[in-house]
């Protein structure tokens, strides 16, 4: 499978339809975690970032519904009944991205937004929120192909190969990481 990354970008609210529609294409753990949020500020993005995975499923592999996801030690997401299929998914406040492959790939997307001067030099070494940005997309997105999290990388412990930013809508950032001697086959944007 080549690898492929999936990225939506929402404008609008989805309709109760949709929102059901897609609450059913969830994993039941993932359910589980929504229902008992207080506020649903991230459910869109959430549901979307599901259905997004569920869509690219069905481009590759085919198929009809999401199969079981279950999580690592290390808690990564995986499908027990596909080893061969890995994914990585990510959604921030209106846009959501999905990458897909047969090998270790992690991906993220922040929204550009203030960040304060000494969070930004604490956490990223970094002096502009547009620096800031791209060590954070960076570092989540290695973080997660390795399944270690962000922290080890921005404290250093994780190489960068195999990282790449990706260019999106206007206002957000984004990077996948693949393993190594891996690239990125195609880059789909969709707007909801």
């Amino acid at each position: 499978m080549e690898t492929s990354l999936y990225v939506a970008k929402l404008t609008r609210e989805l309709s109760e339809r949709e929102q059901e529609i897609l609450w059913g294409a969830l994993p039941p753990e993932r359910q589980e975690r929504l229902a008992r949020l207080k506020a649903p500020s991230g459910r869109p993005e959430v549901l979307c970032a599901y259905g997004l995975l569920l869509l690219a499923l069905r481009l590759k592999l085919g198929g009809g519904s999401l199969p079981e996801v279950a999580l690592s030690d290390n808690g990564k997401p995986y499908f027990p009944a596909f080893p061969g299929a890995q994914f990585s998914i990510s959604h921030t406040d209106g846009a959501v991205m999905v990458g897909l492959s047969d090998a270790p790939i992690g991906v993220d997307i922040e929204k550009a937004r203030p960040a304060p001067p000494r969070l930004m030099r604490r956490v990223a070494g970094a002096d502009s929120p547009d620096a800031f940005f791209r060590a954070w997309v960076r570092a989540e997105a290695i973080g997660k192909r390795d399944g270690r999290g962000v922290v080890p990388v921005l404290r250093g412990g994780a190489p960068g190969a195999g990282y790449s930013p990706v260019e999106t809508f206007p206002g957000y950032y984004a990077a996948a990481a693949v393993a190594p001697g891996r690239e990125i086959k195609e880059t789909r944007l969709f707007v909801v």
